[in-house]
C-alpha cells in the first residue's frame, strides 16, 4: 500500500491527511502527524473520507461522464468531452454576443482549489469582461472580509492556531466550535488543560456543546451582537479596561465610537440582548483586563443582514483594549470552507480582484489588466450570489455556470433560486456528485475530480497554504476544475476574442499557481518567496512569505502598523440594527440554523455514509420544552414550520439547547433528505425554503442564520416507516431512484443508516447499507406508489410476510433471513397506518433490525398487532439509545451504564471511558458530550480506608 499526503476537503481548519491507497483505490485515511494544523487528529468527517471514496459509493453517486439534457425535465444522456466543451463554449459565446457579458453568471465554491478559483476569476473578468463571478463563500465569509477591511485595512486574519493555547481569555461568538471546527476545539481543550485558569466566554443564543463548556455563557437574543459589543465597550471604558496609549498611537476614529456606545449602558444592553447585567460586567472584565484575549467567531456573526457591523464591532473591542498583535490575542475569524481563504486571495468574489485588490480602485484594476495582458478589467460591480440568482429569476441573466456548489440546497429563499434555475436559458453544472439538488436543473453536467484525485493548494483559517495531492486517477471521465474552465475559456476566446486564447495555456496546476503568486507581489499576502518546491520540502506555510523570506509570518500587526493608508487601525462606528425579519404575532418564533457534528453542508459526500447519521438521524425542529407544552406537542409530533417564503413539515423535538420562542433546524436538511409537498402541491425544498434573502448591504452576505416562522401541529394522520438492509452496491442508487417519488407525501425523509465496514474488512462479500424511510400524508398513499417503494426496499420479494387491516388502514410487512440452523434475523420492515401505531411499532422493530441479532422466536409473531408483537420484540430488542461516539459506535446508554463504577474527577472519568469503551479516543468529537454525561452521572464513591 502507498501513502499520499494531502489536505481534508471539509472545514477551514485545513487538517493534513495521509491517504492510503493501492494506486487505483483509496483504502484508508489517517491524520498527518506532521501537519501543523491538526498534528494527526481528524474529526468524524475527516476520518471517514476513505469510505466516501469507496468504489461502491463512487459508482452510485459520482458524476462520471459529461451529460446533456436535451429537454428540461427529461433524463440527461452521455456525450463526449469535446461535444460538451464545444456546446458550453458555443452557448455562452452566443449569449455573450447577443445579450452582453453581464447576461452570464458564474457561481463557484470555497471548496475549489486556489488554482481552480484563479482560472474561473480570470475567465470571467479577463475574457468575458464581466464581474458576474461570485462564490458560495459569499454565504460564508464575506462579512468577515468586510469586517477586517473596515477596521484593520486588509482581509488578513491576524492570529495563528498556536494562540489557542496562549490566550488567557477566549471569547467565542456565533460559533459552535465543538461541532463546526472540532479539531480546533480539541486544541482549545488541550490549552485549557495546560492552563486551567484560561477563561472561556461563549456568546450564542443556543446552549450548544461549546456553550455548555464555557465558564460564562451569554445566551443573547438572536441578532443582538452589535448591542452586546457596544455594551461591553461601554463597560470597558467605565471600568478602565481600555488602553488609551494604544488607541492614541495605533488607531483612529475612537471618539465617534465612544460617543455612540455612551448610550449602551448595562441596563440598556441587558434589555437589548436579554442578558444579565452582572454577566455583562464579568464578560467586560475578562475580555479587557486579561493579559491576552482571543476572539473566535464564525457564521453566527457572518450570516446576517448586519454581518459586517457585527464583525467590525467585535474587532473594536480588541483595538480598544490593545488585544491584538501579541501572543494569544486578536480577532480570529474561523473559516467555514476548506478554501474560502484561497478564493478570497485570488479575488473570487464579485467585488474583488486578485491578491486582495479592490474592484473600485482604478490602480488595482490596471495592475490586474497588465498581469493578464488585457486592455482593462470591468469596473462595474458584479452580482453577488443572492443578486445573481434574483437576476436570473428576473430574466436579466440568461446563463448560469455553477461549479462545485449546490445552490438548490444552500441558497436562501429556494423559491427564487429554483425560479432562476428554471428560467435561465442555459445551466451548466460542473460537479463531482450527480446526486445534488441542483443536478436536475442543469442542461449540461460536467464531471469534476474531487478529494483524492485533485492537485493544487488550499489556504486555511490561519493563512496557511497546504498542498492537495492526487492519490488515485480521476474517477470515470472526471477532469480537474481548472482544466475544464481553461478548456472552455480557450473555446470561448476562439469565438469572441482570438487574441486571448493564450491566456489559458496552462499545462499544470503549478503553472496557474505561479501566475497567482506573481499577482501577490508587494501585497499584504505576498507569497513571492513561496513555491510548490518549498511546500514539498518544508510543508505547509503561512503568508505573507515574500521573496527572500525563509518562512511565513505567524502573527500580524505585532508592530502596531496596519494595512491602511495611515498605518492606523480604524474603529468602526456602526449602529445597532434589529434583525432583518424579527418575529411578530403572525410569525412568533425565531428560527436559527446551524451545523450538526458529523455532517457537512448539503451532505453530497457525508450523506453517503450511514454511520455519520448515527449521532442525529432525524431531520427535526428543536423547540424549548415550554413551547412543546404550550403547543400541545409530544416528542416526534409533526409540525408545519412556515415563513413568509415557504413551509415544510418535520418532527418536533424538545431540547434544552433553545430558549422559549426560539427554534433550531440544521442547515444540512435539504431536498436530498427532507422533502414532500406544500399545501399548493409544490415540492418542498428543505430548510432553505424558509430562510430570507435579506443581506448585509456591505458584504452582501444573506441572513441565513435567522428568520421568523410560524409553528403549528401538522394535520398528517397517516404515517409510514420502512427500514431495510440492502446490498452496498445498490442502496445509494436505489435512494436516488426513490427520491422523486417522495414528493407525493406531505413529509418524507430518506436516510442511510448502519455502519459500513471499513474497506478490506467487510463481514459480507460487499457489505450492506441500510435505508430508513419516514413519510406522512393526509391520507394513505396509492397502492401503485406503495408497490414501487416496497419493491425498492426488497419488501416486494417472494417470501415477505405481510399483514393488512383494511378497516384500520394498517399495513405491515417483514422480510426475514433464516440461516441453516433455522434462526431468523430481521432484514426489512414496513409499517403504515395511523401515527400512534406506526410510531410505537417503529421503536421496537428498528431496535431489532439495527441490532442484527437472532430473533428469540418465530419472526411472523412480529406481525401480530398489539401486545403480542411488542412482547416478542421486547424479548430481543434494547430500546435505541442515541449514539455518542461515531468512531466506535458507543451509545449514551452504554456510557451511563459504565459511569456509576468510575471514580475520580471529570477528566479522570472521561479518561476511564476512553480506556474502557474507547469513546472519545479517536477523533475526540464526542468529548464535549462525554464531559456533559460525566457531570450528570454521579461518580463512584471510594470507601475510606479503615483506621
Amino acid at each position: 500500500m502507498a501513502q499520499t499526503r494531502s489536505t481534508c476537503p471539509y472545514c477551514g481548519v485545513g487538517c493534513g491527511v495521509l491517504i492510503e491507497h493501492d494506486g487505483a483505490q483509496i483504502t484508508g485515511v489517517a491524520g498527518d502527524p506532521d501537519h501543523p494544523a491538526n498534528f494527526g487528529r481528524l474529526c468524524t468527517k475527516g476520518s471517514t473520507l476513505h469510505l466516501t471514496a469507496s468504489a461502491s459509493v463512487t459508482r452510485q453517486t459520482r458524476l462520471l461522464q459529461p451529460l446533456l439534457r436535451a429537454e428540461r425535465g427529461k433524463p440527461a444522456t452521455p456525450v463526449t468531452w469535446n461535444t460538451a466543451l464545444d456546446l458550453a463554449a458555443e452557448r455562452l459565446s452566443t449569449i455573450h454576443q447577443q445579450h452582453g457579458a453581464d447576461a452570464i453568471g458564474v457561481y463557484i465554491s470555497g471548496q475549489l482549489l486556489t488554482e481552480d478559483y484563479y482560472v474561473f476569476n480570470k475567465l470571467v473578468k479577463g475574457l468575458l469582461g464581466s464581474n458576474h463571478v461570485d462564490t458560495n463563500s459569499r454565504l460564508c465569509m464575506s462579512s468577515a472580509v468586510a469586517g477586517y477591511k473596515a477596521t484593520l485595512g486588509a482581509d488578513a486574519p491576524p492570529c495563528s492556531y498556536e494562540d489557542l493555547a496562549l490566550a488567557d481569555t477566549v471569547f467565542i461568538a456565533g460559533s459552535n466550535m465543538a461541532w463546526a471546527h472540532p479539531i480546533l476545539f480539541r486544541r482549545l481543550e488541550d490549552g485549557k488543560r495546560a492552563k486551567p485558569e484560561q477563561k472561556w466566554i461563549v456568546a450564542d443564543p443556543r446552549r450548544t456543546e461549546t456553550a455548555a463548556m464555557a465558564d460564562l455563557h451569554l445566551p443573547l437574543l438572536p441578532g443582538s451582537d452589535v448591542a452586546l459589543y457596544h455594551g461591553l465597550l461601554h463597560l470597558m471604558l467605565w471600568e478602565g479596561f481600555t488602553q488609551p496609549a494604544y488607541i492614541a498611537a495605533h488607531t483612529e476614529g475612537f471618539d465617534a465610537l465612544k460617543a455612540r456606545v455612551r448610550d449602551f449602558t448595562p441596563r440598556e444592553t441587558a434589555r437589548l440582548t436579554g442578558l444579565r447585567e452582572d454577566d455583562l460586567l464579568t464578560a467586560a472584565r475578562w475580555f479587557g483586563d486579561s493579559p491576552a484575549t482571543l476572539s473566535l467567531y464564525c457564521q453566527g456573526l457572518n450570516q446576517s443582514a448586519d454581518g459586517s457591523a457585527k464583525n467590525a464591532a467585535l474587532i473594536n473591542l480588541h483595538l480598544a483594549s490593545g488585544q491584538i498583535g501579541k501572543p494569544g490575542a486578536g480577532p480570529f475569524s474561523l473559516t467555514g470552507q476548506p478554501n474560502a481563504m484561497g478564493g478570497r486571495e485570488v479575488g473570487g468574489l464579485a467585488n474583488l480582484l486578485s491578491a486582495h485588490r479592490d474592484l473600485a480602485n482604478p490602480d488595482h484594476r490596471a495592475e490586474v489588466a497588465r498581469l493578464w495582458g488585457v486592455p482593462d478589467v470591468p469596473s462595474k460591480p458584479g452580482k453577488s450570489a443572492v443578486e445573481m440568482f434574483q437576476a436570473a429569476a428576473d430574466g436579466e441573466i440568461k446563463a448560469l455556470w455553477i461549479a462545485c456548489t449546490n445552490p438548490a440546497q444552500s441558497m436562501p429563499d429556494q423559491a427564487t433560486v429554483r425560479r432562476a434555475l428554471e428560467r435561465a436559458e442555459f445551466v451548466i453544472l460542473q460537479e463531482a456528485f450527480a446526486t445534488t439538488a441542483t443536478a436536475p436543473f442543469a442542461d449540461l453536467l460536467l464531471p469534476a475530480t474531487t478529494w483524492g484525485e485533485k492537485d493544487g493548494t488550499v489556504t486555511n483559517s490561519e493563512r496557511r497554504i497546504s498542498r492537495v495531492r492526487a492519490a488515485i486517477p480521476a474517477a470515470g471521465q472526471a477532469r480537474h476544475d481548472w482544466h475544464i474552465a481553461a478548456d472552455i475559456a480557450r473555446r470561448i476566446a476562439t469565438r469572441i476574442a482570438p487574441g486571448r486564447i493564450a491566456m489559458f495555456d496552462y499545462a499544470t496546476p503549478e503553472a496557474v499557481w505561479n501566475e497567482h503568486r506573481e499577482s501577490t507581489r508587494g501585497r499584504d499576502l505576498d507569497i513571492t518567496g513561496l513555491s510548490y518546491a518549498m511546500l514539498e520540502a518544508q510543508g505547509p506555510q503561512q503568508w505573507p512569505l515574500p521573496e527572500g523570506a525563509t518562512q511565513g509570518q505567524a502573527r500580524l500587526y505585532e508592530d502596531g502598523c496596519f494595512a491602511t493608508a495611515s498605518g492606523k487601525a480604524k474603529f468602526a462606528d456602526v449602529p445597532f440594527k434589529p434583525l432583518a425579519e424579527p418575529r411578530d404575532a403572525q410569525y412568533p418564533f425565531s428560527l436559527c440554523t446551524g451545523r450538526l457534528r458529523d455532517q457537512w453542508h448539503g451532505m453530497s459526500r457525508t450523506g453517503t455514509l450511514g454511520r455519520l447519521f448515527g449521532h442525529d438521524s432525524l431531520p427535526a425542529v428543536d423547540l424549548a420544552p415550554a413551547d412543546m407544552a404550550r403547543l400541545k406537542l409530544a416528542e416526534g409530533d409533526l409540525v408545519e414550520v412556515r415563513s413568509r417564503r415557504g413551509s415544510l413539515v418535520l418532527p418536533a423535538r424538545g431540547s434544552d439547547t433553545v430558549l422559549p420562542t426560539q427554534a433550531f433546524i440544521a442547515m444540512h436538511w435539504g431536498e436530498e433528505v427532507l422533502t414532500g409537498h406544500d399545501a399548493q402541491g409544490r415540492p418542498v425544498a428543505g430548510v432553505n425554503a424558509l430562510t430570507t434573502p435579506a443581506y448585509c448591504p456591505i458584504s452582501k452576505q444573506p441572513e441565513l442564520k435567522h428568520c421568523a416562522v410560524h409553528i403549528a401541529k401538522a394535520l398528517v394522520p397517516w404515517r409510514l416507516t420502512a427500514m431495510a438492509w440492502l446490498p452496498a452496491s445498490e442502496a445509494l442508487a436505489l435512494r436516488e431512484q426513490m427520491r422523486p417519488l417522495l414528493h407525493a407525501f406531505s413529509w418524507a425523509s430518506l436516510l442511510p443508516f448502519g455502519r459500513e465496514p471499513d474497506l478490506g474488512h467487510a463481514t459480507l462479500p460487499e457489505g450492506r447499507v441500510g435505508l430508513l424511510l419516514r413519510a406522512g400524508a393526509a391520507k394513505p398513499m396509492a397502492d401503485t406508489l406503495a408497490a414501487v417503494l416496497r419493491d425498492a426496499l426488497g419488501l416486494g420479494d417472494p417470501g415477505v410476510l405481510g399483514y393488512q387491516d383494511a378497516r384500520r388502514g394498517q399495513q405491515r410487512a417483514l422480510k426475514l433471513h433464516r440461516d441453516e440452523a433455522g434462526a431468523e434475523r430481521l432484514l426489512a420492515f414496513w409499517l403504515a397506518g395511523d401515527a400512534a401505531s406506526v410510531g410505537s411499532g417503529e421503536t421496537w422493530l428498528r431496535s431489532l433490525l439495527e441490532a442484527d441479532q437472532t430473533l428469540p422466536g418465530p419472526g411472523r409473531l412480529l406481525l401480530a398487532p398489539g401486545a403480542l408483537g411488542q412482547a416478542m420484540a421486547g424479548a430481543a430488542a434494547v430500546p435505541r439509545s442515541p449514539q455518542v461516539c461515531t468512531c466506535f459506535n458507543v451509545s449514551e446508554q452504554q456510557i451511563r451504564d459504565a459511569l456509576p463504577t468510575l471514580p475520580g474527577t471529570v477528566d479522570a472519568r472521561v479518561a476511564q471511558l476512553q480506556a474502557t469503551l474507547k469513546c472519545g479516543s479517536n477523533c475526540g468529537s464526542c468529548i464535549p458530550t462525554l464531559r456533559k454525561l460525566v457531570q450528570a452521572v454521579p461518580a463512584a464513591v471510594t470507601a475510606a480506608p479503615a483506621t
